[in-house]
């Protein structure tokens, strides 16, 4: 009988590829979202906020690993207790409905965020960085890894905070997948803020695949950013999808966009992922946004 994995947030950009690898190693997928679908095989639609359901559905799967990626999780979204809600108690509530479940988990893995490091810090990244939230979306993300150390002696706990990453399928409210839709289109302008920042970028396959092998490697309670350890400037992006497409898109420094005191670098330190879960063959960024350019919609 092949493993159980069960992912929350199943029908979301990243869940869909995370399924997928998991998938490709053997594994057989079970899931949750709150979008009704007859199209996803083994898939409740429940929410984080019913906890019932959620003991149901993970009695139902009996999972041998958990990955946890449903979440509130666009910064600009209007009601900031609504990513307490979710983020938070949604979090905790899953959390319990593993241990009412009955189901012999080796290892939860659940998806915080690089948000919590805040706009202070510059340079490399370290899990050892203090915290220093400054949006409700961080600061839900940083309560939820606080909440789930409380958890550390019912079973394996890995906590992740994820770097900037993009691929196919992304929404357009974030950066990379917008400039795409621009250039696609051939639209003649875009607004944006300030050009020469730089963010450690990955390719969403590849963060898949980090996933995947996190959960092969359960440990005690651990935090482990997911990165590239390198960074690419939003001119960057723009200079190589104009010489990928041939369209020369003229930019707008948008002053809205441009946040007070922003960093000009941040960059995620891997030195602990890779030391747990060994060496990750990247994708290039260039190849990223080529693979995107070609295949968007």
């Amino acid at each position: 009988m092949s493993q159980r994995v069960f992912i929350t947030g199943l029908p979301g950009f990243t869940a869909q590829y995370v399924a997928a690898e998991f998938e490709a190693q053997g594994y057989e997928v079970w899931g949750i979202g709150q979008q009704a679908s007859a199209l996803i095989p083994r898939y409740f639609q429940c929410d984080l906020l019913d906890i019932e359901g959620l003991t149901a559905a993970i009695a139902a799967a009996q999972p041998e690993v958990v990955i946890h990626l449903a979440a509130l999780a666009f910064v600009g979204h209007g009601s900031p207790a609504e990513f307490y809600a979710v983020n938070v108690v949604g979090t905790r509530n899953l959390l319990e409905a593993i241990g009412l479940s009955g189901a012999a988990v080796a290892h939860v893995v659940l998806a915080s965020s690089a948000n919590i490091y805040g706009n202070s810090n510059a340079g490399m990244l370290a899990e050892s960085m203090p915290g220093n939230p400054e949006n409700d979306y961080a600061v839900s993300k940083f309560a939820m890894e606080k909440m789930a150390y409380l958890w550390r002696h019912h079973f394996p706990i890995t906590v992740t905070r994820p770097f900037n990453y993009t691929g196919i399928g992304q929404s357009e409210n974030f950066l990379v997948p917008k400039m795409v839709r621009h250039y696609v289109s051939k639209v003649p302008e875009i607004e944006l803020g300030n050009l020469d920042v730089s963010r450690d970028f990955s390719d969403v396959r590849d963060v898949a695949q980090i996933y995947r092998k996190i959960a092969e490697q359960p440990s005690e309670f651990r935090v482990l950013n997911i990165c590239s350890g390198t960074t690419v400037s939003l001119r960057q992006i723009l200079d190589m999808a104009t010489e990928i497409t041939g369209h020369d898109l003229a930019v707008t420094v948008n002053p809205q966009f441009v946040r007070a005191n922003e960093v000009k670098s941040l960059c995620g330190d891997a030195t602990l992922l890779e030391s747990c879960i060994g060496p990750v063959s990247r994708i290039d960024f260039e190849q990223t946004l080529s693979w995107m350019l070609a295949n968007s919609p």
